[in-house]
């Protein structure tokens, strides 16, 4: 068996042209010093799927993370696509909100009272603001019902029937959409959800921005939840809404207001709202950040920080409504117990003055109307104001008096017996003139 010897000329041969079958096939160069630049060149093809898969991993961890590393100014577009732009929704729209917002305003100036400074501040940002120029309303949040309830009693009612023009406002998904029939509910009724720790980039804020971008009104609630101990307190503002005002292509005007009083209409737990009950609402000038604008482009001052100032600002004068509309409710406190002392004073002069024996009931209360006056003098509001108590809540005249006669029942006697008295005596004092 003899030995074959391999020319090294032939093997050569064979190597370079496997090269050449291999470039060929996979288009890339194998085992060549010059092939090797031009696998990591710019325009080599691993060079460019590298940079595709970068440049989708940006977008990704972008669009994704709740919180980024680096805050930055997102562009939205007028023209989000978004269910809430649809035919449906928009004929949902026109029927649900003039309903709701109407029944809403009747409930709360019909069955309730609202006392209101400040309001011609927020109809002039409603109805007499530039056109295009977008509004934010933003306001303390005390029971579940502040929107729509407060927002309605603001409002006129031909107002509440323009539903293209109202606001829009945010609400959290674990709580407006639950499930199908609550999602369309809210939806109806232009509300965005949002969910909660997905940070400022999430896809309900850049849905509201695109909502200022076309001039639109968006109320938000800063401290981005309910009180915790009725209204007493205030949140501080979170980061949100400064994304929100910062963000929109044309600056918002921004009208704040404050309330008190919703904590007894809706208290924590109740699942029918109260009647008969006092909201106190304060609105206030509204809030300028052009200083703020200045420094947006200086490159010491992060954006971080362009949000954080704009939500502070707004805080602390959230905070200045909330001691204003707190001095005035316990003013209006004070007043309405000084009128019911002096409407009981009323009541026991009359009740003084009443002929007992007309009713049959002299010799009962003959020995102690004068004591039985006093103590009615003392009563304070609660038991005076109260149309299922008698004039007083302990013994003495009224124990007898329950035995006769409803308390305002007694009260159209006693001035009807007022008037007879007077017009005898008129009567009497003629004759005898005569």
């Amino acid at each position: 068996m003899g030995i074959q010897f391999v020319d090294k000329a032939d093997l050569w041969k064979s190597a370079l042209m496997l090269n050449l079958k291999l470039r060929d096939r996979f288009r890339i160069a194998v085992d060549d010093h010059h092939g090797r630049a031009a696998v990591f060149s710019p325009d080599g093809y691993f060079s460019s799927t590298i940079h595709r898969w970068v440049t989708r991993f940006r977008d990704f961890r972008r669009e994704s993370l709740p919180s980024p590393p680096a805050f930055y100014r997102r562009r939205v577009s007028k023209d989000l696509t978004a269910e809430e732009e649809s035919a449906l929704f928009r004929m949902l729209q026109a029927v649900a909100i003039p309903l709701i917002g109407n029944a809403c305003h009747v409930f709360m100036n019909g069955f309730n009272r609202v006392q209101v400074y400040g309001l011609e501040k927020l109809h002039d940002a409603l109805l007499n603001r530039p056109k295009n120029k977008p509004l934010v309303t933003v306001s303390n949040h005390v029971a579940s019902v502040d929107d729509p309830f407060v927002l309605a009693s603001l409002l006129p009612p031909k107002l509440l029937l323009d539903a293209r023009n109202l606001r829009w406002t945010l609400c959290a998904t674990d709580r407006c959409f639950k499930n199908p029939v609550t999602s369309a509910f809210f939806r109806s009724v232009k509300v965005l959800p949002v969910s909660r720790g997905d940070g400022i980039y999430q896809k309900g804020m850049d849905i509201a921005i695109s909502k200022l971008n076309n001039g639109g009104w968006v109320h938000i609630f800063p401290e981005g939840s309910r009180s915790r101990d009725g209204g007493k307190t205030m949140g501080s503002a979170k980061r949100g809404i400064g994304r929100l005002i910062l963000d929109a292509d044309t600056l918002p005007m921004v009208v704040p207001f404050v309330h008190t009083g919703m904590q007894d209409i809706m208290p924590v737990g109740a699942s029918v709202p109260r009647i008969g009950k006092t909201v106190t609402v304060i609105i206030g000038d509204p809030i300028h950040f052009n200083d703020i604008l200045g420094t947006e482009g200086a490159k010491h001052v992060s954006r971080k920080h362009l949000y954080d100032a704009v939500s502070s600002r707004i805080g602390q004068r959230l905070y200045d409504l909330k001691a204003q509309v707190d001095r005035v409710s316990l003013e209006q406190q004070t007043m309405m117990s000084h009128d019911a002392k002096t409407s009981s004073d009323r009541a026991a002069e009359i009740l003084h003055r009443v002929d007992w024996d007309s009713f049959g009931m002299g010799a009962q209360f003959s020995g102690e109307s004068s004591v039985s006056c006093k103590q009615i003098a003392q009563n304070d509001y609660r038991i005076v104001g109260s149309p299922k108590k008698g004039v007083s809540s302990e013994g003495g005249i009224s124990s007898k008096i329950k035995k006769f006669m409803d308390s305002t029942e007694m009260m159209g006697f006693a001035a009807r017996e007022l008037f007879m008295n007077e017009y005898k005596s008129r009567g009497e004092s003629a004759k005898s003139g005569l």
